[in-house]
């Protein structure tokens, strides 16, 4: 059985110009300890679906599926309450820029030990003792004065880090991760990268990696869910996918690679189903 089971989801939003869907029937699948990379340009709803899997949406979200199963519990029949039990517990998620999703107004250190506290019998001193235990496990210098420091006072690549070290504080079994290394030069990419699969490895844990470089996909990921206007267009492991892609909005993708281009050509999507070539 699948840790994690989605079967046609759909999530959609009430605006001005009427129903937007930003994913339709999506079907996915994760096992345990397995890298599952979900790829696709901006806006094609890869983490609108694993916001709906976490329930963190907001109420404008309409979100229905035929079954939306972990660890074979529905998600979908879970109160509030109960949803919030697991998000951070044997749910986790990273989130794109670390400095505007950690608290401005709080240290990073009392960040880390509220989700020990929420989730975890630990006492206070326990909880501190944890907390540079993680800042260590993340790569974090001097992970006991690193507890006061604010987000502003640290880099990208550390506040990265730091998310992570949250992340990971209750050894979750699926972590996602959505866009980690955002905003990030290459170097601080290459660390949390590498970071993310080390803990991966250590924990068991299924990752999943939400990301539009396909140059990541192919050095990290087990297999690799193609996504575009909110469809599923592909699901295939990571060599076959690379040497033998099924869909023409995957081909494309392939084809947009800097290293693919001919002639100084790159081919776009035109419209679903429909490919050009831009001048």
């Amino acid at each position: 059985m699948a840790l994690l089971e989605i079967r046609n989801l759909t999530v959609s939003f009430e605006t001005a110009a009427g129903r937007f869907h930003a994913v339709q029937g999506l079907d996915l699948a994760v096992d345990s300890g397995e890298v599952l990379a979900v790829v696709g340009e901006s806006g094609s709803g890869k983490s609108v679906a694993m916001l709906a899997v976490m329930g963190l949406l907001p109420d404008t979200a309409t979100v229905s599926a035929d079954a939306m199963l972990f660890q074979g519990r529905d998600l979908m029949s879970l109160s509030p309450r109960q949803r919030r039990r697991l998000a951070g517990r044997d749910m986790a998620m990273i989130f794109q820029e670390p400095i505007a999703s950690l608290n401005p107004c709080f240290t990073v250190g009392f960040q880390i030990e509220e989700t020990l506290k929420r989730h975890t019998g630990l006492d206070a001193a326990g909880r501190r003792r944890r907390a540079v235990e993680l800042l260590d496990a993340v790569g974090i210098p001097e992970p006991a004065q690193r507890l006061s420091s604010f987000p502003h006072q640290m880099s990208g690549g550390q506040c990265q880090r730091v998310m992570i070290a949250i992340a990971t504080a209750c050894t979750p079994k699926l972590l996602i991760a959505d866009e980690p290394t955002t905003a990030l030069d290459v170097t601080i990419q290459k660390q949390i990268l590498d970071l993310l699969l080390r803990l991966q490895l250590e924990h068991g844990m299924a990752l999943v990696l939400i990301t539009h470089d396909m140059g990541v996909v192919a050095e990290t990921a087990d297999r690799v869910v193609v996504q575009y206007r909110g469809r599923k267009m592909e699901d295939a492991d990571v060599l076959s996918l690379f040497e033998n892609p099924q869909n023409p909005y995957t081909r494309a993708l392939l084809s947009a690679l800097p290293e693919n281009a001919v002639g100084g050509r790159l081919p776009t999507v035109a419209a679903a189903g429909g490919w050009e070539a831009r001048p």
